[in-house]
């Protein structure tokens, strides 16, 4: 018999560095007591950055949220942007705070990210931006959407909250589009406690975003827009600093955990998984995204997430529903057909995966899943049998 985990096992948990370094490490903080406003730490931090992703075109924000808002604000985004259903609700609300009008078209059933030619399909001659998720990492179909809007003479703007960490071609995936943002959430594989990144094409916004997230100072005594305050502090800073040290060995112990599922569900009826990306990708491994096919695994996902808390494992259903079904978003009129978001959108599961997750508790993961399976599949066997039996005696007696 199996039994549930003793402690609830979440979908995921933040890797933290050993607790000795970090305070050794705070003693600078507490040496200056410079905790926020562009401290030597975030200088440090932003350098390190600008170093990984190649590129001196990158600005920090206290989280990922305000990091896209001040992105659209900054490149001068209005009218209508073309965006996915499937992401979180961020996504969204950086257009509504910017007064964007979304546009929501379909995704593509392999890696849940835009379907160019529902991209296409939706232009408009008030669309001024493509705004692409990469989810749960994946990269999104970075060539046809570049065609598509250089054609039409549009800006593309990813959200790349899930990718920290991925390339193509041996290139970040923050090279491609105008413009990315970063989110360096607690829940993510790579975090600051709370951040965001944006890197950019046109190295001229960089003096806007900075103007943007500290009120729209210039100096001391001169305010060149209305801005807000977004800024990073020295503590985020060094959190970032002090897991980046560790992110090759995070993304491998991921890549064993994604390995691994993948082996003990390719014979579960019903458990159906993103297939494996090209060779060209390096991926992060951040999520463990799975399908569920109520009709051949015998029960539908929802029965599923159920049953999985009952053993003390709390998957999510990421993203379920869509961002369009929220009240706050109904109003929006859907332009064209959301088949494949949202058949993916109720039957999409997320498992638990993160650093300190072992493989035997992966295992026993797998193992209650299969069990789950088996006791559900028992059940309408034998049910079936009974109608058999009960159906066949009728027409005897007849």
């Amino acid at each position: 018999m199996i039994k549930p985990f003793k402690k609830p096992i979440y979908v995921t948990k933040p890797f933290l560095p050993r607790f000795e370094d970090f305070c050794e490490s705070l003693k600078e903080i507490w040496d200056t007591h410079w905790l926020t406003n562009d401290g030597p730490v975030l200088q440090r931090f932003t350098r390190q950055l600008s170093h990984y992703f190649q590129t001196d075109n990158a600005c920090l924000f206290t989280n990922g949220t305000l990091a896209l808002q001040i992105g659209l604000q900054g490149m001068g985004i209005s009218g209508e942007v073309i965006t996915t259903p499937f992401t979180f609700v961020a996504t969204t609300h950086a257009l509504f705070w910017n007064k964007i009008r979304p546009v929501f078209v379909d995704i593509e059933p392999d890696y849940y990210t835009l379907d160019p030619e529902k991209v296409e399909a939706a232009i408009t001659p008030w669309t001024t931006a493509i705004l692409a998720v990469h989810v749960f990492g994946y990269p999104a179909n970075l060539h046809a959407l570049a065609d598509i809007a250089r054609r039409h003479n549009l800006n593309l703007i990813y959200d790349a909250a899930h990718a920290f960490g991925v390339e193509v071609n041996g290139r970040s995936i923050a090279h491609f589009g105008d413009m990315s943002m970063f989110s360096f959430h607690a829940t993510k594989s790579y975090h600051s406690l709370e951040g965001g990144l944006l890197t950019f094409k046109d190295s001229g916004l960089k003096s806007t975003f900075d103007y943007l997230k500290n009120f729209g100072f210039k100096s001391q005594v001169e305010v060149v827009m209305p801005g807000t305050n977004a800024k990073m502090t020295e503590i985020q800073a060094l959190m970032g600093i002090h897991v980046l040290k560790y992110f090759d060995e995070i993304i491998e112990k991921s890549q064993q955990i994604d390995t691994l599922y993948r082996e003990r569900f390719s014979t579960v009826p019903g458990i159906h998984l993103p297939p494996p990306l090209p060779e060209d990708i390096r991926y992060n491994y951040a999520y463990m995204p799975i399908e569920v096919d109520e009709k051949e695994f015998g029960m539908n996902r929802d029965e599923l997430y159920e049953k999985l808390n009952q053993y003390n494992v709390f998957a999510r259903r990421y993203f379920y529903p869509l961002i369009c079904d929220f009240a706050c978003y109904k109003s929006i009129s859907i332009v064209a057909s959301l088949k494949v978001a949202q058949k993916v959108s109720e039957r999409i599961l997320t498992l638990p995966t993160y650093y300190d997750l072992s493989l035997d508790d992966v295992n026993r993961i797998c193992d209650i899943i299969m069990h789950i399976h088996r006791e559900r599949t028992t059940a309408m066997q034998i049910t079936e049998e009974v109608t058999t039996s009960r159906t066949y005696s009728i027409s005897k007696v007849s």
